[in-house]
């Protein structure tokens, strides 16, 4: 790659990651899902580069939102939901090993289809939420045998979609804790980062084995300036909570997030391989 093109690529590797770490920061999520059409359509990657690719950023985001996240807010409040934490956290990561696996034998129009199938589902599913009240009981009884085993059963999905999508599960965690557990939306926020940076650790370390990251030259190009960029973007999405309804914002980001796979990989599915 020639430097000037080299410079613009690490270049709009950036400027795409800060307005998607922003949105992401706005909801409590890591916008992972949405760097993937960046990644295939306006980066260029093929699908299984961009699955690993977007799972290592992810983990650079988690790992540096963490610390941020417990110097505002308390983790105490997550203990009474360590059960459920702990569940989610022990299904993701079998299926996060297992996907990670999966994946590397598919062929890049299989990954294709899988991914524009499940952007579609993720925003269908934050369209359908803005519609939902924030504050409705649990929809599972406080007992403990039912917690771990709906846990584990959750964080089996959670782990697929993150091994698949390269995605850290928040769009995905965050609705499960709060509906499924009685989680408020804080709590909840919280606890997707802990449930993510195990799930996306065992997700990068599968691919790493398989041979994803021999070639540094992606990580340098890619991962670094997406990974700054989504740190910034996310550190001032948190300063900008409460400007904008979360119900509107995922109403509009359910849209984006649907019209922006189908563009990328609908077109893909349709263009010879």
């Amino acid at each position: 790659m020639k430097l000037k093109t080299l410079v613009t690529h690490r270049r709009a590797a950036f400027l795409y990651s800060v307005p998607i770490g922003v949105l992401g920061g706005l909801m409590g999520l890591g916008g992972a899902e949405y760097r993937l059409p960046v990644l295939v359509g306006s980066l260029g990657y093929s699908a299984r580069q961009a699955i690993y690719l977007n799972l290592a950023v992810s983990l650079v985001t988690i790992a540096a939102s963490i610390p941020v996240r417990g110097r505002a807010l308390s983790f105490t409040p997550v203990l009474p939901f360590l059960p459920a934490v702990l569940s989610l956290i022990a299904g993701a990561v079998i299926t996060a090993f297992i996907g990670a696996a999966i994946a590397s034998k598919l062929s890049n129009h299989q990954l294709e289809r899988i991914i524009l199938g499940l952007l579609v589902i993720i925003g269908t599913a934050l369209i359908i939420e803005s519609f939902l009240p924030t504050q409705i009981p649990a929809l599972l009884p406080n007992a403990l045998g039912i917690w771990v085993l709906a846990g584990i059963i959750f964080g089996l999905l959670i782990g697929l979609v993150s091994s698949l999508l390269g995605v850290a599960g928040g769009e995905v965690i965050i609705p499960t804790l709060i509906f499924a557990f009685g989680a408020d939306i804080k709590t909840a926020g919280t606890s997707a980062l802990l449930i993510s940076l195990p799930t996306v650790l065992v997700g990068v370390l599968k691919y790493a084995s398989k041979g994803a990251f021999i070639d540094r030259r992606p990580v340098k190009d890619t991962v670094i300036p997406m990974g700054i960029g989504s740190v910034i973007g996310a550190l001032l999405g948190g300063l900008m909570v409460g400007i904008v309804p979360a119900s509107m914002l995922k109403l509009v980001l359910g849209t984006i997030l649907i019209i922006s796979a189908v563009r990328v990989f609908f077109h893909k599915q349709k263009s010879p391989h």
